[in-house]
């Protein structure tokens, strides 16, 4: 399976329903909080394009939001994406 990485704040109801998709899907991930911290929030935007959290990315490739991977659940496509990207990783 892929390494998966959740950019996330503390209390962003956003970032603890991705984070609790995740788990139900029995899915482990890395989570980096930019609480605070403008730099890492600044870079994040850069790479992202988007100021807002959480961001996730499995492997390399960059999923967006909570949305984004909701979508992707409920079209049936994340596994397919945790396992695809596990290879590239």
């Amino acid at each position: 399976m892929s390494k998966v990485t959740i950019h996330t704040t503390p209390a962003c109801p956003y970032c603890i329903a991705a984070k609790a998709l995740l788990r139900r899907k029995g899915v482990a991930f890395t989570e980096i909080s930019i609480e605070g911290d403008k730099a890492a929030a600044a870079a994040l935007a850069e790479r992202t394009g988007r100021r807002t959290v959480p961001q996730i990315f499995i492997g390399q490739t960059h999923i967006g939001g909570f949305d984004d991977l909701h979508a992707l659940e409920t079209a049936g496509q994340l596994d397919e994406l945790l396992e695809r990207d596990a290879y590239a990783s």
